[in-house]
């Protein structure tokens, strides 16, 4: 099997509305709007996600860690109520619908973003509010996976998933290197005097995601049309958006979901999207706090280094596809969460090397009973680096170097992306020929959950404790979710084979 393959060379056990060929084109091409449109929701995600925290204490200097915790955290909740609402209203109406409104939300939150250094006060309350109604427009990725999982037959799902989250994977990638390349732009920028508009390194990527999110609308409108297929392949009735009494429910439908599995799933699911939250919020504040960098630097270094993951997360994609057809999609699910540990475990602080303390140069054996004053930099025009005094940890806990930080993105980044595919993919084969909707809505749900308590965690506990009780706690979570996985191993199978109606093949 080639390593690149395209989704339209998957086995396809065709049905008899596929003779012509036109509905398998059609559909397909509706497949790959979604995969746009998920891509399009990763850059406009991670185009300013590096960018946050600078632009937090720009606008207000006396924000704290914890308070970009909330800031990050407000994306997902803003996702998570919003998520099942979309889900559901895909199931009774044309997905067009749900897909237009979230996206016009997203594209009015971005411009909102772009403004919230206008107001005479509260900047910090608008900035939150503009990323909740950015994470409302990001609901329709229930609508996305939904579409995708009844748009394919059992055959194609996992290269299909495999496929949508490389999209999201390249979004990603994007998003970071444009964050990175516009903050050439800097803090100054230039000014827009007739709508008040301040362009610069903050603002430029939300006006940039806006205008992405519009071309995703018009795509939405002018090429895609409702496509649903069974676990054979075989054409069915769209059911997202038509009365019970006018539909027959095919065979393959009949059966009931194993519910304990899916709520399983869904606690699989908060732990892998939890500890990427935590990972993607702490980058920012770890890395200016342990090798020193500037807010300008921290955003363009870590943006470089985000998209060197999200590359990494596209091969791992393309490896995955081939992968799970010889050895089954649950063993890389596990493999994935052990990978995801290891990174954690090899960034824990050890050694008897301290942080550069902010704004003093203080000896290696200096107690941390010792207050001292902060000492302004001569040149008070120069932006004070190092590991804030006011956290007490930065006197106590060694320094975590540079090696370990590349060594925990390099097995994050691989460990991260193949359990996220693969959540999605046994999920909806759980789910089976069931409309999935709701079900995505509530998954997506659960990771926004995740994202939400994440940031909020990581930042008060990173903050107020540091990064070494920090770290051991994901440590035990991802142990925990290793247990459970475990435990659950033998019932993750899909509808089709839990009822005997398909083989499994794998034997994973």
């Amino acid at each position: 099997m080639s390593l690149v393959e395209s989704d339209e060379n998957t086995p396809l056990l065709r049905g008899d509305i596929t003779s012509g060929g036109d509905a398998d084109r059609s559909r397909w091409r509706s497949i790959r709007v979604m995969y746009f449109t998920m891509f399009l929701s990763s850059v406009g995600f991670t185009i300013v996600i590096t960018s946050i925290w600078p632009y937090l204490k720009k606008i207000d200097e006396s924000a704290d860690a914890s308070f970009l915790g909330w800031v990050v955290a407000a994306y997902s909740l803003g996702q998570m109520v919003a998520s099942p609402l979309f889900g559901l209203w895909s199931n009774h109406r044309p997905r067009r619908e749900p897909l237009i409104c979230s996206i016009f939300i997203n594209v009015s939150a971005n411009i909102y973003y772009a403004y919230v250094y206008l107001p005479p006060s509260h900047k910090t309350i608008h900035m939150l509010l503009a990323r909740t109604f950015v994470g409302i427009g990001a609901g329709n990725v229930a609508v996305v996976r939904s579409y995708v999982a009844g748009a394919t037959s059992l055959k194609e799902r996992t290269s299909a998933m495999a496929n949508m989250s490389a999209c999201q994977a390249l979004g990603f990638i994007l998003g970071t290197a444009l964050q990175a390349a516009l903050s050439f732009i800097g803090e100054t920028g230039v000014s827009v005097n007739v709508i008040q508009l301040q362009v610069n390194m903050y603002t430029a990527p939300a006006l940039l995601a806006a205008c992405l999110g519009i071309i995703n609308i018009l795509l939405v409108i002018l090429v895609l049309r409702e496509h649903c297929v069974d676990d054979h392949g075989n054409y069915i009735r769209a059911i997202n958006y038509t009365s019970e009494e006018q539909v027959d429910v095919a065979p393959e439908a009949e059966g009931d979901i194993d519910q304990i599995t899916v709520f399983a799933s869904n606690v699989l699911f908060f732990v892998i999207l939890f500890i990427f939250a935590v990972f993607e919020t702490i980058s920012t504040p770890l890395s200016m706090d342990m090798f020193a960098w500037t807010r300008k630097e921290a955003v363009l270094y870590n943006g470089i280094i985000l998209a060197a993951i999200g590359f990494e997360s596209i091969l791992v994609f393309v490896v995955v596809k081939v992968v799970s057809a010889r050895v089954g999609d649950r063993p890389l699910l596990l493999g994935g969460l052990i990978l995801i540990f290891a990174g954690f475990f090899i960034l824990l602080p050890w050694g008897n090397q301290y942080p550069k303390i902010q704004w003093a140069d203080i000896q290696n054996n200096t107690m941390p009973a010792i207050r001292l004053a902060p000492t302004p930099p001569s040149n008070t025009s120069l932006e004070p680096t190092g590991c804030p005094y006011e956290q007490a940890w930065c006197l106590f806990t060694p320094v975590i170097h540079l090696a370990q930080y590349i060594t925990s993105d390099i097995l994050i980044g691989v460990g991260y992306p193949t359990c996220n595919v693969m959540s999605y993919t046994l999920y909806s084969k759980i789910l089976g020929p069931k409309p999935q909707g709701v079900y995505m809505g509530w998954l997506t749900a659960s990771g926004s959950g995740a994202r939400t308590l994440g940031p909020v965690f990581v930042s008060h506990v990173y903050t107020i404790l540091g990064p070494r009780w920090a770290f051991t706690v994901i440590c035990g979570i991802v142990l925990a979710a290793i247990v459970l996985l475990s435990a659950m191993y033998k019932r993750l199978v899909a509808f089709s084979i839990r009822h005997g109606r398909i083989e499994d093949e794998c034997h994973d």
